[in-house]
């Protein structure tokens, strides 16, 4: 259950972060995302805020025909 928890949060915050337009701007977003989740499933918000700025910073290396 845990690592599906994570792995929906990690799509949300990719899929949310892709839509702002610079790696601040998306990093911010995906550390919001990140903490917001975290508290929301009882778990670490500062691992989660870091793990979600980290994705929502790289989306745009990952994946870029979602971040433009």
């Amino acid at each position: 259950m845990r690592i599906l928890t994570l792995t929906a949060a990690l799509a949300a915050t990719l899929g949310l972060a892709a839509c702002e337009g610079t790696d601040l701007e998306r990093g911010a977003l995906g550390a919001g995302i990140g903490a917001a989740t975290a508290a929301a499933t009882n778990r670490n918000v500062a691992a989660g805020a870091a793990i979600g700025g980290a994705a929502g910073v790289v989306c745009d290396d990952v994946t870029p025909q979602l971040c433009n």
